[in-house]
């Protein structure tokens, strides 16, 4: 079903909830008025927020041209911050354009779920920034693209916003509520675990669990004592310091439905403030809400490399917060520092 929202009204309730909670973010707005992230935005289209249109892949593509940036994808539970520039960016696919960004910041794009985009400034005490922000058709933020005042290509930024400005700039958004996937609960588990050891590749995780039309954390618990083992949440901080301790290279991957971030090194600050978990470094941040894990567990994944290791965090709602990695590339074999790192856990 689709529904046009009365964007006049949600203005008037947005602009107050403003005056209200000056410090509240705008995705946490939406969850209060009950509207999307989108939708709230919206209302501010012609005055400092501009509708964007046009094939994203290609728009993508263009995003090195800002120069240095702060790319920004999260999730209810988890936020990275990276900042950089766009380097290498590879589209492949038709029907479902799929985008694979490499350098100092690392993304995996799925342009099927990208609907909508804005050109919009924020206000900050550092000052006004502007931004790209990219959102699904529920009207949930994707990522988000900041230019920065130091390396930032603002030229660069206003061309790309009027090749791709849209010709309807009225407020309003027809927003396509979100429907959650359906999963088989009963399987054939033999044949589930069979498959899992006869694994090849960690991407071929993800067809084996379209294939059984499972819960990725279903597969998990499925697998409980053959592959998986349950952890807990408070062990994190102790993972995360010894990483930082050892200086051991490790990947963070967190992201929404559209868009998957990755963090591929060493990490140099780790700090707990009240239920966040942070890693607070200069080029790169992570804030994770302790409070939003219920499921944390260890998963051993076969490939032609060797196993490969990683924590699996999971939400109320069964779905991916954020999943922590040793440091590895294809065709080479896990660290063996991060194996007996997992162990501790």
């Amino acid at each position: 079903m689709i529904t046009t929202t009365n964007q006049i009204a949600l203005a008037e309730r947005w602009n107050q909830f403003k005056v209200e909670f000056p410090k509240k973010r705008i995705r946490d707005a939406a969850k209060v008025l009950g509207v999307s992230e989108a939708e709230l935005l919206a209302t501010e289209v012609g005055s400092g927020v501009i509708k964007l249109e046009g094939d994203f892949s290609e728009l993508y593509k263009e995003l090195p041209s800002l120069g240095r940036v702060m790319s920004l994808t999260r999730n209810d539970g988890c936020v990275l911050e990276h900042k950089g520039t766009f380097d290498k960016i590879d589209v492949q696919g038709k029907a479902h354009k799929v985008g694979t960004l490499i350098g100092t910041i690392e993304a995996r794009a799925f342009f099927n779920f990208w609907k909508f985009a804005f050109a919009a400034e924020v206000k900050s005490p550092r000052g006004t920034m502007k931004n790209i922000q990219f959102f699904d058709a529920a009207g949930v933020a994707v990522t988000k693209i900041y230019v920065l005042e130091d390396g930032g290509n603002l030229e660069a930024y206003q061309t790309l916003v009027d090749n791709y400005r849209a010709a309807d700039q009225s407020t309003e958004l027809e927003i396509t509520p979100d429907i959650a996937p359906t999963f088989e609960e009963h399987i054939d588990e033999a044949a589930f675990i069979a498959a899992w050891a006869g694994l090849e590749d960690t991407h071929d995780f993800f067809i084996m669990l379209r294939k059984f039309k499972l819960n990725r954390l279903r597969a998990l618990e499925i697998a409980d004592k053959t592959f998986t083992r349950k952890s807990d949440k408070s062990k994190l901080v102790g993972l995360l310091e010894s990483a930082l301790n050892d200086k051991m290279q490790i990947m963070i991957f967190a992201g929404s439905k559209g868009n998957i971030q990755i963090h591929q090194d060493v990490i140099n600050s780790v700090k707990v403030m009240d239920n966040w978990l942070n890693v607070l470094d200069p080029d790169f941040n992570m804030h994770l809400n302790m409070d939003e894990i219920t499921d944390t567990w260890v998963v051993r994944k076969p490939t032609n490399d060797g196993d490969v290791t990683s924590i699996e965090c999971f939400n109320k709602d069964r779905e991916m917060v954020v999943q922590f990695f040793g440091f590895r590339k294809p065709g080479k074999p896990e660290l063996n520092a991060w194996r007996e790192l997992v162990k501790t856990i």
